[in-house]
C-alpha cells in the first residue's frame, strides 16, 4: 500500500522520484483486501506480486522507508543514505490505509522541505 501511495503522491507533485518496492520475506501475492482498499481510492495495483528486495534496489537512494524490517536486513556496503521504520499502529486494512496515507504525504513534505 505504501508504495502504491507514494507513486501517487510522487505523480501527483509532478516529481521525478524513482520508487523501489520489495520485502525481504515477500508473501505470495498482495492480499485481497489491500487491493480492494486501493481500489477504492482510484489505484489499481491488482496486477503486481510481492518481491524480494535487494541491495541494489537501494544501492542510490537516498532514503529508504522499511516496515516490518530494518535497512540493515539488506543494505549494500557502504550505503549513506538515511533510513526510516514505519511501525502501523493500525491492526485492519483500512486504518491501516489512512495512517500510510498521512505518512506517505508527511514523508514527500519532509523531502521538499530539504531540498529547500
Amino acid at each position: 500500500m505504501a508504495t502504491a501511495l507514494a507513486e501517487r503522491e510522487r505523480d501527483n507533485r509532478g516529481l521525478d522520484i524513482e520508487i523501489a518496492t520489495g520485502g525481504v520475506d515477500p508473501t505470495d501475492s498482495v492480499h485481497d483486501d489491500v487491493i480492494e482498499a486501493l481500489q477504492e481510492e482510484g489505484i489499481d495495483i491488482s496486477d503486481r506480486k510481492p518481491r524480494e528486495i535487494t541491495p541494489v534496489d537501494i544501492e542510490d537512494a537516498t532514503h529508504v522507508v522499511t516496515m516490518g524490517c530494518s535497512v540493515e536486513q539488506f543494505q549494500p556496503d557502504g550505503w549513506s543514505g538515511e533510513s526510516e521504520v514505519w511501525d502501523l499502529d493500525a491492526s485492519d486494512t483500512g486504518a491501516q490505509l489512512d495512517e500510510l496515507k498521512r505518512r506517505v504525504s508527511r514523508f514527500f513534505d519532509d523531502l521538499s522541505e530539504e531540498e529547500r
